[in-house]
């Protein structure tokens, strides 16, 4: 048995879950907060047995798709701030960061 989590935008968090309901996966979504654009994610925790592994993989990858978005970068700190002109940066957010773990045990009560 494996556990995968997946962390996502949470833009993608609905159509992800519809889609691992489709396929019979149960899953647990819970919130959270990305470090380096501090924007909401979702990180779904998903129990499953190994050879289902691969086909929970493709639902996530075709299910959370990269795009581009524009942020602001953020002001310099001890710095002169009035020399500085935050101009808008166009950075790849989106896809999916999956961990695939052993699960030495399942108990469900």
């Amino acid at each position: 048995m494996k556990m995968i989590i997946a962390v996502i935008q949470d833009k993608d968090s609905q159509k992800l879950l519809n889609k691992l309901v489709d396929n019979n996966f149960r899953a647990t979504k819970l919130a959270s907060t990305g470090g380096f654009l501090k924007s909401g994610n979702t990180t779904f925790m998903i129990g499953t047995e190994d050879i289902r592994v691969d086909k929970c993989l493709q639902i996530i990858k075709e299910s959370c798709q990269s795009r581009q978005q524009l942020v602001a970068p953020v002001s310099p700190m001890g710095g002169n701030a009035d020399s500085y002109v935050p101009y808008p940066v166009e950075i790849e957010v989106g896809g999916a960061t999956v961990f695939v773990l052993p699960i030495e045990n399942f108990l469900q009560f």
